[in-house]
């Protein structure tokens, strides 16, 4: 049998986290591949308990969403700075200050591209805004790789 071609961090079944749907994927909250880190959209969820954070406060929502990243991204071995593209999707045009000055706090200096979307609704009627991110694994700068 060949080696994997990826890592897959944080892996999860939906029926474990959405019991009250009738759902039975296999899913992640991380995947490594050639150097890429994709993490799944992350919102106002805390990983390890999986209970909804923030109810009703978008920007909560949002600070919870990029500390999931963060998280995430050094699970990896990645970083924020590492960012490439991130995609946020909000349920009300009116969220859109809110969630962008946050998001904006913690990538400032990192330049990514980012698609902003509307949408109708979330996997769950309490999520306001999720976040989803694609980074790089950094090479050392030589100056780390000589220590």
């Amino acid at each position: 049998m060949a080696e994997p071609t990826h890592t897959r961090l944080r892996m999860f079944n939906t029926k474990e986290t959405y019991p009250e749907q009738n759902l039975d994927n296999d899913l992640c909250q991380a995947v490594v591949a050639g150097g890429v880190v994709y993490l799944r959209g992350q919102i106002g969820q805390d990983l390890e308990t999986r209970e909804s954070v923030g109810i009703g406060d978008v920007t909560a929502q949002a600070e919870k969403a990029m500390s999931n990243i963060a998280m995430l991204l050094e699970e990896a071995g990645s970083r924020l700075e590492d960012i490439v593209k991130v995609t946020i999707y909000i349920i009300d045009p009116r969220y859109r200050e809110d969630v962008y000055r946050t998001v904006g706090k913690w990538l400032k200096g990192v330049y990514p591209v980012s698609t902003g979307i509307v949408v109708q609704a979330l996997a769950r009627p309490e999520w306001l805004v999720e976040i989803d991110a694609t980074a790089v694994i950094s090479e050392p700068a030589p100056a780390e790789v000589a220590k």
